[in-house]
């Protein structure tokens, strides 16, 4: 697979990918009686809707230039919701957050199952070649799903610390709201290799590949 193709295949990916993330942030707070991104438009699986210049290309084309092909991220725009609406005020805004990375995993799992029954002996080139595409989707899905659970704003996983964390340790939560930007920034450049033998864990239980 040549360089062009590889790069539009990971960036369809990865836009189709962070769509259903978001859109399924909305649905669950749509369940929880917040209605913010279904009056908002959001509640779409058309990337248009979603996609954000600097997220969704710039810094996809970004990483795939640098890391040689070998590695590809992004994002889009955040599904806007309240968490003043939800139902579940304990929990509401830690299964809004939950809904992302779970959505992530769900396609990771479905792709995985693929990879491990293909008939790879058939001979077909085709068959070959949608087996790298599908292990590209779950790696992709599960890379997206367990970075987002990272507990730090902006991404999902403090939504559920921040569900945990008792009303004494207030002043934390404020801090890190305050500054998750930086401190998201200092574990990207210090704290990043953290999550990949988690990736690659995944990865194996659920492709089987490397086990």
């Amino acid at each position: 697979m040549n360089d062009f193709y590889l790069l539009t295949f990971q960036l369809l990916v990865l836009v189709m990918s962070v769509v259903i993330h978001e859109v399924s942030h909305g649905i669950v707070a749509l369940w929880q009686g917040d209605p913010t991104a279904k009056l908002a438009g959001r509640l779409t699986i058309n990337p248009m809707k979603h996609l954000d210049p600097l997220g969704s290309f710039l810094v996809p084309v970004g990483l795939f230039i640098i890391s040689r092909g070998s590695f590809v991220f992004g994002w889009a725009k955040p599904v806007p919701y309240n968490p003043y609406n939800l139902r579940n005020q304990k929990w509401g805004s830690a299964m809004v957050g939950l809904a992302g990375p779970f959505a992530n995993f769900s396609i990771a799992i479905l792709f995985g199952l693929f990879v491990r029954f293909l008939p790879l002996q058939s001979g077909f080139p085709f068959i070959q070649n949608v087996f790298q595409l599908f292990v590209l989707i779950v790696m992709l899905n599960v890379f997206l799903g367990v970075f987002n659970l990272v507990p730090i704003p902006p991404l999902d996983g403090s939504k559920l610390l921040f569900s945990f964390l008792p009303a004494s340790m207030s002043s934390a939560r404020i801090f890190l709201e305050r500054n998750g930007f930086l401190v998201l920034l200092f574990f990207l450049f210090f704290g990043f290799q953290l999550i990949s033998p988690i990736v690659g864990v995944l990865f194996r239980l659920i492709t089987g590949i490397g086990a």
